[in-house]
């Protein structure tokens, strides 16, 4: 098996798969790289953990010699980023060692037989969504994601729900503690309520693959995969087993008592509030009455924090605690200056509530007791 390829035109690739290759080496397998080189002049190359895949196919210029193996991947990876720009790389795999040589420089490494790579099994499917954008996807994915529960015994709140209905298509993320809620009206009927749930590496590993470009991504749902080609790439990952609760419980109504206030100014001085803040809840306070709203916070250090900002207020005035990083963070994935906050009483979640042509977002912060 022999090829040659660009430093350019391998390198982005190699940091694409290299999210998904795995870090323990639980198996030594898994630290490889799988290589292919068709008889039509194509390179595949697939990194995996046996959560997910990355596989990305590329043409090759120069005429190969077709063939299979396995290649570590970090060696490789930081070979290719080493080189110098515009380089030319060839690779000769003889037996169970892969010659890599560009310009006067020459590195062996050692393979693997490519028969010992685990593969994903081809997906059975039972749904699909072609009409996403990266742009899209990767902002649907950016305002919810934040919220997914970490390392929770609730195993299916480590994830993200995909949730596909009628003409809608709906990502929700929540810790049990807030909640992220977006969803896309489409030109597309899915009919009845499909739901998967997303493992959090996936995402993650989404999301960088993803740019803000109008390009179509497409996703194939199995019923223990998901599948998304963008490009010349293609990720699969294994699907949480479980049944995500209903999400619609917690989504409070809008609330008669409305704050409206500048998205920064708000979230700033949130942030320099919390400081003070007792550093395991994060919790603060805010009382809220005719334009005014004052924040504070105290620690058991007796130390204290207070701000007050000019704000629109409706309805009657009230006092509620929560956790600073969970209002802030929702803050940060709002796009509009002038955010509206829904409440109902001092026990109930609030709501933030957006909508803008397609898309709608929802953000729910329970309360605290302080």
């Amino acid at each position: 098996m022999k090829f040659s390829i660009s430093r350019e035109q391998l390198l982005q690739p190699l940091q694409s798969i290299s999210g998904a290759v795995e870090k323990r080496q639980t198996l030594p397998i898994l630290s490889h790289l799988y290589i292919n080189v068709s008889d039509e002049n194509r390179l595949t190359i697939i990194g995996t953990d046996l959560e997910v895949e990355i596989k990305i196919t590329l043409p090759l210029e120069n005429k190969a010699t077709a063939g299979t193996t396995t290649i570590p991947a970090r060696k490789f990876l930081d070979l290719s980023k080493a080189l110098n720009d515009q380089s030319l790389i060839n690779v000769d795999i003889k037996e169970n060692r892969a010659t890599v040589r560009s310009g006067k420089s020459r590195f062996t490494l050692s393979t693997l037989p490519a028969d010992e790579f685990p593969r994903v099994d081809d997906i059975s499917e039972i749904a699909s969504v072609g009409e996403l954008s990266q742009g899209t996807l990767k902002k649907l994915l950016q305002k919810t994601q934040f919220s997914m529960a970490m390392q929770d015994v609730r195993y299916y709140l480590n994830g993200l729900l995909l949730e596909l209905e009628q003409n809608n298509i709906r990502f929700v993320a929540t810790d049990g503690h807030r909640l992220a809620y977006a969803s896309y009206s489409s030109e597309e009927n899915y009919g009845e309520k499909k739901q998967i749930i997303i493992p959090r590496k996936a995402v993650q590993e989404l999301l960088r693959l993803l740019d803000d470009s109008d390009s179509l991504v497409q996703l194939r749902i199995g019923n223990n995969h998901l599948q998304a080609s963008v490009g010349d790439i293609t990720m699969t990952t294994k699907l949480i087993d479980g049944r995500y609760p209903d999400y619609n419980r917690v989504i409070p109504r809008e609330g008669n008592r409305t704050l409206v206030v500048e998205k920064n100014e708000f979230s700033n001085a949130i942030s320099r509030v919390s400081i003070l803040s007792n550093e395991k809840y994060r919790g603060i306070r805010m009382s809220m009455k005719e334009d005014l709203v004052e924040i504070h916070a105290n620690n058991p250090e007796q130390e204290e924090a207070e701000e007050e900002l000019s704000v629109q207020y409706s309805g009657e005035p009230m006092e509620i605690g929560f956790n600073s990083a969970y209002m802030v963070d929702a803050l940060a994935a709002l796009d509009n200056n002038d955010v509206s906050i829904y409440f109902i009483d001092e026990n109930s979640s609030s709501l933030i509530h957006t909508q803008v042509d397609q898309e709608e977002y929802k953000f729910v912060v329970m309360p605290m007791r302080l």
